[in-house]
């Protein structure tokens, strides 16, 4: 399969999926290290209070799409 293919495939996802497959190919395109970074064990010290509410603020925006696209942070690190 070619990257052809790969652009005709694009072209027929439904709009509403377009996030989830954009989020597929850019876990796919990322980096061997950042893979492994994901792969990790978690963290195990216990979480706080202030943890807990920003685990939960994180949450809510990702359900509604409140999401700041990789590009986006790329450019604010100076990655990019």
């Amino acid at each position: 399969m070619g990257r052809d293919r790969l652009h005709e495939l694009v072209n027929r996802i439904p709009e509403n999926d377009l996030i989830a497959a954009q989020r597929y190919l850019e876990y796919l395109a990322a980096s061997q290290a950042y893979r492994a970074a994901l792969a990790a064990a978690l963290d195990d010290e216990p979480v706080t209070e202030g943890d807990a509410h920003a685990i939960e603020r994180t949450a809510e925006e990702i359900r509604v799409c409140k999401v700041v696209e990789h590009q986006e942070i790329l450019r604010e690190f100076g990655i990019e």
